[in-house]
């Protein structure tokens, strides 16, 4: 199983509530993947935080955390940056950042992939350029996995947009990290993920056909 819907990426310094509290709240309004980020931590302060939202995201059905970085924090899934490492470490679920057809290109034995930046972020401003919703669907063609899509998207008809281009699901930092009510805003998301996916025409991918076996002569 692969991240789908809208998956939550933290930033502790961004969020307007404790990040276990933004998490819960997020939970609470559908989010079932969580991306822990948290690089600056020490690694007992992040295996400790990860504990905690695993914790919650095991009480919520299909819930399950990913760890940014090669380090599973004793867990078994991990997202790693574009620059490496090469080739993945082993773990259950292998995530990786992408950019373009290039990094597409340099997969391996990885689970998905997020692209990024779909829109302007406020979270990297200047980051970029964006891909847009068409240059979104144009690298999802060219994806070997499935693809989130990252960078800007805060409203409904954004995660829409991303999903009708084929993304499998959205990931998400500043919308839920910034928000006034974390559940509310990831109702709505989690609401037009799912009519989404569940409407949108998706991208044919091509699967090789087995060879042809020869008939036995009668």
């Amino acid at each position: 199983m692969v991240p789908s819907g809208v998956v939550l990426l933290t930033d502790r310094w961004q969020a307007r509530w404790p990040l276990v509290e933004v998490v819960e709240a997020a939970v609470v309004g559908g989010v079932r993947w969580v991306v822990l980020r948290e690089k600056d931590l020490s690694r007992a302060e992040r295996a400790a935080l990860a504990a905690e939202l695993r914790a919650i995201l095991t009480a919520a059905a299909g819930g399950r955390l990913i760890v940014a970085g090669p380090d599973p924090l004793d867990g078994d899934a991990v997202h790693l940056p574009a620059a490496g490492p090469y080739p993945p470490p082993a773990a259950g679920l292998v995530g990786r950042s992408c950019h373009d057809a290039t990094e597409l290109g340099r997969l391996t034995t990885e689970d998905y992939v997020t692209l990024s930046p779909v829109f302007p972020t406020r979270t990297k401003p200047g980051y970029g350029p964006p891909l847009h919703p068409a240059g979104l669907r144009e690298l999802i063609a060219a994806s070997p996995v499935p693809v989130l899509a990252l960078g800007g998207i805060e409203t409904p008809d954004q995660v829409r947009e991303c999903m009708v281009a084929g993304a499998a699901g959205v990931a998400v930092l500043g919308a839920l990290m910034r928000a006034d009510d974390p559940t509310e805003v990831a109702a709505a998301l989690t609401g037009a993920a799912g009519r989404a996916g569940h409407g949108a025409a998706r991208p044919a991918r091509s699967r090789p056909q087995p060879p042809p076996q020869p008939r036995e002569a009668t």
